[in-house]
């Protein structure tokens, strides 16, 4: 029973929601065409408003010029570039291939020169004995304490 009860409820609601849904669609068509309205009256306006000249900005003459005079400079540092690159290139090769050319027979060795120094042990010894005067050095003040103390210990 409870189950029809609640049928029945909703069956008068149902009726509510549709008198709510007509209002609101009544509503909603009124402000839609007031909308429409107001968007064809702006078009219209905006149609006959006088129109301003557009302003076209030109590039002074000497720009151009100085754009076109830029351009071909780069170009020829361009070509001119290449060229120089291309003329070292054969410089470093001509050498070689020079070089290449010469049969083996032709080329002469070079002597070859073997200087052999012999150095005498007492001079060694001489020149050992300035390098250990050299590095050797005698203790600092601040250490002479201590530099007796192992004086003494040994």
């Amino acid at each position: 029973m409870k189950i029809l009860g609640f049928k029945g409820k909703m069956a008068g609601r149902q009726g509510a929601d549709e008198e709510v849904a007509e209002a609101l669609d009544a509503e909603l068509r009124q402000a839609l065409g007031d909308f429409r309205l107001s968007v064809h009256a702006w078009s219209e306006a905006e149609l006959s408003r006088p129109r301003l000249a557009t302003v076209q900005h030109r590039i002074p003459a000497w720009r151009l010029a100085a754009a076109w005079t830029f351009s071909a400079v780069l170009v020829a540092a361009a070509i001119t570039g290449g060229g120089i690159y291309q003329y070292r290139q054969a410089q470093v090769k001509e050498p070689v291939k020079q070089a290449k050319a010469v049969p083996a027979q032709q080329i002469e060795p070079q002597p070859v020169v073997v200087v052999e120094q012999q150095v005498k042990p007492a001079v060694e010894e001489d020149l050992l004995a300035k390098v250990d005067s050299d590095v050797s050095r005698e203790v600092p003040a601040a250490m002479e304490p201590l530099a007796r103390l192992m004086d003494e210990g040994e």
